[in-house]
């Protein structure tokens, strides 16, 4: 059984950025990355549909340590995979990068301050183990062999091709066609301006309007820093703008959600003109930033739609029929393909079984501390990003953190870490505060947060930052033996 003093799950932007900080922080502790698939990159790779691209600036989805050098602050699919191959390769971390390793059971043992990890290698699922003092869990929040599907009566009658967007192939033929996007969401909004550009003509089906707004994919303040200042520094500067617009335009849809929402809409009447039924098919049921929003680069969808070849229609499915779908307000769509992009199939950790001495961890039952560690369970931490900002923020500062938590260990002669609630009676409120239907589905199966310190989950980068860069390690709530 091989061992590491740390064993990473996953090689996609958490891991690889994971990898990279313990690299630098950390040079004396060996670790490993263990990806399941047989290529790095995560949702870069995995995500194939036309347009894919990110919904948050890549001054802020990069790296800290390694500046985006792109043309363009919203980037397409392939050159953030690009970025992501670039930086492992520079830092050596893809030569610590174990492809087709698919890490299935985590068992501690307090007597041996040891972590076993079961994996299974391969097409023929070869059983591996190895051994760790430390288990980052790298692996996103959703199920990468299914998205989520609602089930739709009828739709084994429809004589087209339905796909979902995360299983989207080359083998897709969307040119000519008649497309029908079900959803609303970011993966939507991304489909439609792309299939329209071939397609005969793309409809928008959603239950419920969305919150959108329109920017441009160039950052022209971000192209003039660098050309006046050093990459780094340039890096920087946007970075922390970015930061400050993104708290910005987030605090003042919590705090002013009606102020808000006149300037969303009115930036949407903008790009689709005065004619545009903004009640029916852009007006949300909820107050803006209670769910994510909507970011369409250089209006393209919007585009899309005042060229007449795609269009939004705001109703409910009866059933699927053999030419398209039937609605519940009488009226057919007809397809010759319907793509179901209804978000997500969430999942803690990969799936990851995880025990301590025997007895397996209660998900539900766990309390979370500061955003990446769980009460009663040592030596474990998972990177989960905000969902009101960029993703890698939150890596980024989950990963110093650890590197932070292991040299303080080391310097002490430590050995285990454990978070511990002294309060039992303290409230407790779900995981995240979110009201998209993707994380309602699943809340009841993930951990739980407190209502104070540090047991809340921060939604905020600059109290994170206090806490996980600058924070007291030895804070009264964690144990160490």
């Amino acid at each position: 059984m091989e061992h590491f003093d740390v064993l990473i799950v996953g090689a996609g932007l958490s891991g690889i950025g994971a990898g990279v900080h313990l690299q630098q922080r950390c040079p004396q502790r060996s670790f490993a990355i263990l990806e399941g698939r047989e290529r790095l990159g995560g949702t870069w790779d995995l995500f194939r549909y036309p347009g894919v691209r990110s919904d948050s600036d890549m001054y802020t989805l990069g790296y800290r340590f390694r500046p985006w050098k792109g043309a363009k602050s919203i980037a397409d699919g392939p050159s953030i995979l690009s970025y992501l191959q670039e930086t492992a390769r520079e830092h050596g971390i893809d030569k610590k990068i174990r492809f087709k390793h698919r890490v299935k059971r985590a068992a501690w043992s307090t007597k041996d301050a040891l972590w076993t990890i079961d994996a299974e290698l391969g097409d023929s699922n070869e059983p591996v183990q190895f051994s760790c003092n430390f288990l980052l869990t790298c692996g996103g929040y959703y199920r990468y062999d299914a998205g989520h599907t609602p089930e739709f009566t009828g739709r084994e009658r429809f004589k087209g091709r339905v796909v979902h967007p995360q299983h989207w192939g080359d083998d897709v033929d969307h040119a000519g066609q008649r497309i029908v996007v079900i959803g609303s969401g970011a993966t939507a909004v991304t489909l439609v301006p792309a299939l329209a550009q071939t397609a005969a003509h793309v409809t928008m089906l959603q239950r419920s309007p969305t919150y959108m707004i329109g920017l441009p994919s160039q950052d022209a303040i971000a192209t003039g820093l660098r050309r006046l200042l050093p990459a780094r520094l340039a890096y920087g500067l946007t970075r922390w703008k970015q930061v400050s617009l993104s708290m910005l335009i987030y605090n003042l849809c919590r705090s002013r959600p009606a102020l808000a929402k006149r300037i969303l809409l009115g930036g949407v009447q903008r790009w689709l003109g005065p004619d545009a039924d903004l009640s029916t098919h852009f007006t949300p049921r909820y107050n803006p930033w209670e769910q994510r929003l909507c970011l369409v680069p250089d209006g393209d969808f919007f585009k899309a739609l005042r060229s007449g070849r795609a269009s939004v229609v705001t109703d409910t499915i009866a059933s699927f029929t053999e030419t398209g779908i039937q609605l519940t307000s009488g009226a057919e769509l007809d397809a010759d393909l319907i793509v179901t992009a209804t978000g997500l199939a969430l999942e803690l950790a990969g799936g990851l079984q995880v025990s301590v001495d025997g007895v397996p961890v209660d998900w539900p039952n766990t309390l979370n501390y500061k955003g990446l560690m769980y009460s009663g369970v040592p030596n474990f931490a998972a990177v989960f990003g905000y969902t009101n900002a960029s993703w890698t923020l939150k890596a980024d500062l989950i990963s110093e953190y650890v590197c932070r938590l292991l040299n303080h260990m080391a310097t002490h002669g430590l050995r285990q870490c454990t978070p511990r609630n002294a309060d039992p009676l303290m409230p407790t409120a779900p995981w995240v505060d979110f009201s998209s239907g993707y994380l309602q589905r699943e809340l009841h199966r993930f951990p739980k947060q407190g209502t104070r310190g540090p047991w809340k989950l921060n939604q905020n980068y600059l109290r994170d930052l206090f806490a996980l860069r600058y924070g007291r390690l030895d804070d009264g709530a964690k144990t160490f033996a």
